[in-house]
């Protein structure tokens, strides 16, 4: 089947063409006609087998030419890299179309984003936070919305965005069409689907979890950050397959220091992504990565949903994660549109770690176990522990005599010479004060 088999008119035929698309994908030919019927629809699918087109395609058929100030379509994602994507993604299908289309996100002046919105549009794509400050500044009307997309909605439920997620419900008109699409169908997201849809039509194209077919998943066990930095080292230097890599940490401060350390190794190559970085910073990072200027990207789970980056060889996760449904969504970056790519996980197996459980969690929702790769003999094994693995250590296992222990100096230790001294003039004040009390108990002399 080709686009052309499918409803669709002919500006958008001319727009894939430019784009050399021509084979829908599954969850394309699924969810066009269930979609322009004006149900809700639940769409379930592997990472990137094209669930933005899924929607974007049949809204952009039916969508109409009009004059009108306040946005018919509403496009709900977590991240602004994500609505930066959609954004450009519905740009590209718009060519030959008249459709006005805006993007809002935190991060940025509110009242520049307030300029740029007061010219109108036909669709807007949002974050929720912004989307609700803008709302209830009537910066925009939302009782116009005919369509509601939710996006890589597990993911903002997991970032917090419950609240704002009812409160955009509660400002949307009761008449309209509901549509959802995600490669994972957790509990709270089927609690919010009861919620707010109406008897959705449920297209699932693969179970829920399921990665795409072209992903060759692999781990190595690891014992520690040092040991990982190593082993990252050697691969990176000496694999010649490893010609476009995503690594994943699972925090703002690892990441950085995963970055600081790789980039003496490599630098011009690397770059690195979270929360605490710039708006600006942030879009450059993703387009130098992109482009190919950038080889290697460190990054948080700030990208690991939705966002889609071509031709990425390798996902390397330093850690496992504690969520199953967020493994699925960090090696879906690659084996995209039919591709093939590899995914990487280092295991910490030392003994009292939790990874081998979330280990198992991964192999049970995937229907897949890992293959596990032998260590490389010229890899050194490091036994030197950054501060918070002897922390963590220290809770697990807090023996007296243990040797990552002999340097503690216990709860009760003697206060260093400066926190030793008394404050005299304190106690002078103190002193004052119980004499004029005292005083006035006596009374007068």
């Amino acid at each position: 089947m080709t686009f052309n088999d499918l409803n669709i008119n002919t500006p958008l035929r001319n727009a894939l063409e430019d784009l050399k698309l021509v084979e829908p994908t599954p969850i394309q030919i699924e969810a066009l006609p269930v979609v322009m019927s004006g149900k809700d629809v639940v769409g379930i699918a592997q990472t990137g087998t094209g669930k933005t087109f899924a929607y974007l395609l049949p809204i952009l058929r039916q969508l109409k030419f009009t004059k009108q100030k306040h946005p018919r379509v509403l496009i709900v994602v977590p991240t602004r890299e994500l609505v930066v994507q959609v954004v450009g993604e519905i740009e590209k299908l718009t060519t030959y179309m008249s459709a006005r289309t805006k993007g809002a996100y935190g991060g940025v002046n509110m009242n520049t984003q307030k300029d740029e919105l007061a010219d109108g549009m036909d669709i807007l794509v949002a974050t929720p936070g912004r989307l609700v400050d803008l709302a209830m500044s009537r910066a925009i009307k939302l009782k116009s919305i005919k369509q509601l997309v939710i996006d890589e909605v597990d993911e903002m439920l997991n970032l917090g965005f419950r609240k704002q997620l009812n409160d955009i419900l509660d400002l949307l008109p009761e008449r309209r069409q509901n549509i959802l699409f995600s490669a994972t169908l957790t509990p709270e997201v089927d609690a919010l689907i009861k919620a707010a849809f109406e008897n959705p039509i449920k297209i699932e194209i693969a179970a829920s979890g399921t990665s795409a077919d072209g992903i060759i998943q692999k781990m190595y066990l690891v014992p520690n950050f040092n040991t990982k930095i190593n082993l990252l080292k050697h691969l990176l230097a000496t694999e010649k397959s490893w010609t476009k890599v995503l690594i994943f940490a699972p925090t703002k401060k690892l990441t950085d220091a995963f970055f600081e350390i790789l980039e003496l190794e490599f630098p011009e190559q690397i770059g690195v992504i979270h929360s605490n970085k710039s708006q600006n910073y942030r879009l450059r990072t993703v387009e130098k990565f992109n482009s190919g200027e950038h080889r290697i990207l460190m990054a948080t789970d700030l990208i690991a949903r939705g966002l889609d980056f071509q031709g990425v060889s390798h996902v390397v996760n330093i850690d496992t994660p504690d969520e199953a449904e967020s493994y699925v969504h960090r090696v879906g970056r690659t084996a995209r549109a039919n591709a093939e790519g590899v995914a990487i996980t280092f295991v910490n197996a030392i003994e009292l770690t939790e990874e081998l459980v979330y280990l198992e969690a991964i192999e049970a929702l995937m229907r897949e176990k890992l293959e596990r790769l032998p260590f490389p003999e010229e890899v050194e094994i490091s036994e030197d522990l950054i501060p918070d693995e002897i922390l963590t250590y220290k809770q697990k296992n807090g023996l007296a005599g243990a040797g990552i222990l002999d340097q503690s100096q216990g709860a009760y230790h003697e206060k260093k010479l400066k926190n030793t001294k008394v404050n005299r003039a304190q106690e002078k004040r103190f002193a004052r004060k119980d004499e004029k009390f005292n005083s006035r108990r006596r009374g007068p002399k």
